[in-house]
């Protein structure tokens, strides 16, 4: 990845360069042998002006793929510079699920008028598809894959692999369907290639086929990917037939959509659209940002409430407030990691294994270890701090278990919490955990320090 960003920073500088001096067939010629996905982001970087020019110096079949690797504000700003004509033709040409997620990021008036101006067969496809739910598989699916039927020759399906290998997005999965194009069985092109030329389809093919159903969540769709490592994976309506494919370069973008969103999610930022949020203008990004925070300041007040109504505790010995920080922050730390590592074994289906009563037990357990070896560094250090006061060193001590406890527990407990209800686990993250913890631990503090002063009021 380092090196293509180089290899396209390196063709940007150099095409910004000849474009500004008038080179046109300097332009071209640096264009020629670079990689689509290399040279959409180098004209990504271009200026405004420059980046319909670079992208029309590029060959018409080039010009396709490396359209559909722009970003969709580079895309939008093309369509906006090019005429009519040359739009519809490029967005003809697309293949249908590249065509649907461009349509998803265009105003719906555009989407209409470019909807009516394609050809009856692209048309009916790119409807169908967007009539499906956001983020699923037939969002996500092409219908641009090649289907077999079981009394197919090995030879003659070669020959049809052959005949439609350029109209389709990938060749290495084929897929045997009945008259009803229901999904019978399934065939690489390698067992394609090593069958004898008259054995039948039915003979050599797989009947046991994993498939999809078009409204299955495009992060279940990863995960089968994965777990099967497979290229592709059929996409099926509900009567069972084979309507489209999802391939694994698809399939990588949504991995990283998905990690892009959990990781807003776990800093508490509302990231809206995920792809634009570096486009998007300062205005947007606080807007995004401040409900969030707004809730997290009002959570935060609880803990000056706390500090506020045991004022008498701190009163009475002043250095208990020395220990406030140390004691939350640990808190709020142990209960991220927590919530981080429950939160991921979520994500990839591996704490199911385990099930959440054993998942929180284990991270309570976890926690009152992490005290109980912190404690040994804090009770001396709390006694050294206070001049020997060991009713402070032994608050400090008791309740930096306790909260270690409590904030695994919470941590690991909230996002399974949330999970169980059908929120977004990722919701349930660091700052949440760490407010929680803060108002907890400060009470539990506070509260211990009373204790020990009424057993031991001499300090």
């Amino acid at each position: 990845m380092g090196e293509s960003s180089a290899i396209a920073e390196v063709v940007a500088r150099q095409l910004e360069g000849l474009l500004e001096a008038a080179n046109y067939d300097g332009a071209k010629l640096l264009l020629q042998p670079v990689q689509p996905v290399d040279a959409a982001e180098a004209i990504g970087t271009l200026p405004r002006t420059l980046q319909a020019l670079a992208f029309r110096l590029l060959p018409k079949d080039e010009a396709i793929e490396v359209y559909e690797y722009l970003e969709p504000p580079v895309q939008q700003s093309l369509l906006e510079r090019m005429r009519s004509g040359e739009v519809l033709e490029l967005v003809e040409e697309m293949s249908p699920d590249d065509r649907v997620r461009l349509f998803d990021e265009l105003p719906a008036k555009v989407v209409r008028r470019l909807l009516a101006e394609l050809s009856p067969a692209e048309r009916r496809v790119t409807a169908q598809m967007l009539g499906y739910e956001a983020e699923t598989a037939g969002r996500l699916m092409t219908p641009e894959f090649i289907d077999l039927k079981e009394f197919h020759s090995a030879a003659q399906a070669l020959e049809i692999v052959r005949r439609r290998a350029r109209d389709t997005e990938t060749i290495y999965a084929l897929y045997v369907t009945d008259a009803s194009r229901h999904l019978t069985g399934m065939l690489s092109l390698r067992d394609l290639v090593t069958a004898d030329p008259e054995d039948r389809l039915g003979d050599v093919m797989t009947r046991e086929v994993v498939s999809v159903s078009t409204d299955t969540d495009q992060e279940e769709v990863a995960r089968v990917i994965q777990r099967y490592d497979f290229l592709a994976v059929p996409v099926v309506d509900r009567e069972q037939r084979l309507v489209g494919i999802v391939t694994v370069d698809d399939i990588i973008d949504v991995i990283q959509q998905e990690a892009t969103r959990d990781l807003y999610a776990a800093g508490a930022v509302q990231a809206g659209d995920e792809d634009d949020y570096f486009q998007s203008n300062l205005f947007t990004i606080a807007r995004r940002r401040v409900l969030w925070l707004l809730v997290l300041l009002l959570a935060n007040s609880g803990t000056a409430a706390v500090i506020a109504s045991e004022d008498a505790v701190l009163k009475q010995v002043v250095v208990l407030a020395a220990f406030i920080p140390l004691l939350i922050g640990t808190g709020g730390n142990v209960g991220a990691q927590s919530s981080t590592v429950v939160i991921r074994g979520l994500s990839t289906q591996r704490l199911q294994a385990l099930g959440p009563a054993m998942a929180i037990g284990r991270e309570a357990v976890a926690g009152a270890l992490l005290g109980l070896l912190m404690l040994l560094v804090v009770v001396p250090w709390a006694a050294y701090v206070s001049h020997g006061n060991w009713v402070v060193a032994g608050a400090a001590g008791i309740s930096l278990v306790a909260i270690t406890t409590l904030a695994a527990t919470a941590g690991a407990a909230l996002p399974l919490l949330f999970n169980r209800i059908g929120l977004d686990p990722a919701l349930m993250s660091a700052p949440f955990i760490a407010t929680a913890t803060d108002v907890a631990g400060v009470f539990i503090y506070l509260q211990t320090a009373g204790a020990l002063l009424r057993r031991f009021p001499a300090g």
